[in-house]
């Protein structure tokens, strides 16, 4: 059978794909191999959400011609989000490919497979309206042994203007709790001490009338106070009070929320699609702040959008001066083929104009959150240690709730335990501390 090498590009939902794709292999008899020149096959987990994603992933499958030269039996297959936008493209403007197979269709792998054996190009791309993989348990590839990803939901239905995911990975559907729950447990009990689900947004799961994503993550942090839970990716229009309750009435249930913005401007939300104004967003930042004080807030922000004027780029920067978040993924707008903005909103802003805007963005950012770090300064923190600093063997690093890194020496802590750390110094992207 193959020797399967998974490379995976882009969100945690590719990289927890790609576990179930482990599984899915290895239950039809392949081995999953972590050194590449093992390899008969190698699959590329692929993301679509920036021209430049998809870039980095062609010149990755070029930069393995070389490879194929040496070893002719060496087959190579695309998977996820670039599959699905781009389909039977890919394999003809790329020809060492022999596989493509978008993200709904992981259970025909194996198939797909046995027909590169035979000698054909292979394609599977039809998108789902059920699939959730739900009975698939993953197969956990370079994993710490400490933090897991659990997929709770698939696809999205926003439709924001600019965002390719609704066109690459279909319409919402929620996997069922039960076996989410199970999941989690299973976790645990193998040593596990911290999971994260998973979904574009997973503020709307619902299964149920009465099981929606509060219910959810009450389940899954009463399997065990010593389990933490965290979460991404929320959107703003459906994060709810109730789901702050929860949160609030669980400490093992992390004090971070991901609130992706996009824009500080009305009229930029607007033309995102994005279903909420910027007096919504504050409202429920404001809202977090009331049930959970202590907790990290981070987001999602595009600079140089259709027709975005110095006035917009300049009420996202109050936005941030307001918020005052902990960590931000900062983007100049890249256009998708077939997305809403592609079709009707013109990409006029420069480029170099959108370098200027977004590096304003970061510069400030990076002076928010060195002070935010600041202000944690003597604090102490239950850190989940997860390993080795990369600076030195003589220290640990983890992670407090908040999900801020924290560096200290390591004295008699090990990886996968908890243990009180004081923070002493930080920078902007990192708490310097000592063991209590």
């Amino acid at each position: 059978m193959e020797k399967v090498y998974i490379e995976s590009y882009g969100c945690q939902m590719n990289f927890a794909d790609s576990e179930v794709v482990g599984a899915i292999l290895t239950g039809a008899g392949h081995s999953i191999v972590t050194d590449i020149d093992e390899a008969s096959f190698i699959l590329i987990n692929t993301c679509a959400i920036r021209d430049n994603a998809e870039q980095r992933v062609r010149h990755r499958v070029r930069e393995l011609r070389a490879m194929q030269g040496r070893r002719h039996a060496l087959r190579i297959g695309i998977l996820g989000c670039m599959a699905e936008r781009l389909q039977n493209r890919l394999m003809a403007e790329e020809d060492n490919l022999s596989l493509v197979c978008g993200p709904d269709a992981y259970r025909r792998l194996p198939q797909l497979i046995e027909q590169v054996r035979c000698g054909k190009q292979a394609a599977e791309v039809e998108l789902s309206t059920t699939e959730t993989y739900a009975d698939i348990e993953p197969v956990r590839l370079g994993s710490n042994g400490i933090s897991a990803f659990i997929s709770i939901m698939r696809g999205c239905q926003n439709y924001c203007s600019y965002c390719v995911v609704p066109y690459t990975r279909g319409r919402e559907r929620s996997r069922d709790p039960l076996t989410i729950v199970a999941e989690a447990r299973s976790l645990f009990d193998q040593g596990y001490h911290e999971v994260t689900l998973l979904g574009q947004n997973v503020n709307s799961y619902k299964w149920t009338d009465d099981t929606g994503f509060p219910e959810l993550m009450d389940m899954v942090a009463a399997i065990n106070p010593q389990l933490r839970v965290r979460f991404a990716t929320s959107h703003p229009k459906d994060l709810s009070d109730k789901l702050l309750e929860v949160m609030a009435s669980h400490p093992n249930i992390c004090r971070c929320i991901h609130l992706p913005v996009q824009s500080g401007s009305n009229r930029m939300l607007q033309l995102m699609n994005r279903k909420y104004t910027v007096e919504w967003y504050l409202d429920r930042v404001d809202a977090i702040r009331r049930y959970m004080p202590d907790c990290s807030i981070t987001t999602d922000v595009i600079a140089g959008f259709s027709s975005e004027t110095l006035e917009d780029h300049q009420a996202t920067l109050d936005l941030f001066r307001r918020v005052r978040y902990d960590y931000a993924y900062m983007f100049k707008y890249s256009e998708r083929e077939g997305t809403y903005a592609s079709r009707h909103l013109p990409d006029d802003i420069a480029d170099d104009e959108k370098t200027r805007r977004l590096n304003e963005i970061i510069a400030l950012q990076g002076e928010i959150a060195l002070e935010n770090n600041k202000s944690e300064i003597g604090k102490e923190y239950e850190v989940l240690v997860e390993g080795e600093s990369h600076r030195s063997k003589e220290q640990l690093f983890g992670r407090n709730s908040q999900n801020k890194v924290i560096v200290f020496d390591r004295r008699d802590a090990q990886p996968g335990t908890y243990c009180k750390v004081k923070v002493r110094n930080c920078t902007a992207a990192t708490l310097l501390g000592e063991l209590v």
